[in-house]
């Protein structure tokens, strides 16, 4: 059997609601809430994952999961031709970097949206971030996790029923 078919998924949803252009973590972690995948989501827009308490939900997730497959979320900026981008790729997220903070990397993959052009006055720059920007791309990822998760979860039981048979 697949090894990755024995590790939970943990999805790790970074960002404030303090900022617009930051909430994008959360806003895709309140939309996963709501469905079969709540117990593992960990970030939203009510109980957000930070710079501050970031540290305390790794130890969390640590504690709570043996080796799971970890998905960070996050919002970044860039280029504004690459405004409304959403890149997923293998490998952990440095959440802050923007900002120019110091933050443990997460995860095993991760998803980062552009929100915002990058370079200059970034605090500013989030704060004044279209939300309506930041929700679509926040329901795209939601909605592309889910279908992503339970077809992995489908693919998983088929493969149990199989090797049982």
């Amino acid at each position: 059997m697949n090894p990755l078919f024995e590790k939970d998924i943990v999805y790790v949803c970074i960002g404030t609601d303090r900022a617009t252009g930051d909430c994008l973590g959360p806003m895709v972690g309140t939309r996963l809430q709501s469905t079969s995948l709540h117990p593992h989501v960990y970030g939203t827009l009510e109980q957000p994952v930070h710079a501050t308490n970031l540290a305390e939900f790794t130890q969390q997730i640590a504690s709570r999961y043996e080796n799971p497959l970890t998905v960070a979320i996050d919002a970044s900026l860039g280029n504004s031709s690459r405004i409304g981008f959403i890149n997923v790729k293998k490998g952990g997220l440095k959440p802050g970097t923007a900002l120019n903070k110091d933050l443990p990397e997460v995860g095993d993959f991760h998803i980062s949206g552009v929100v915002n052009v990058g370079g200059y006055l970034e605090q500013m720059v989030l704060q004044n971030t279209r939300l309506f920007l930041v929700y679509r791309m926040a329901e795209v990822i939601a909605r592309s996790l889910l279908v992503a998760h339970l077809t992995f979860e489908n693919d998983k039981n088929k493969t149990l029923l199989y090797a049982n048979q």
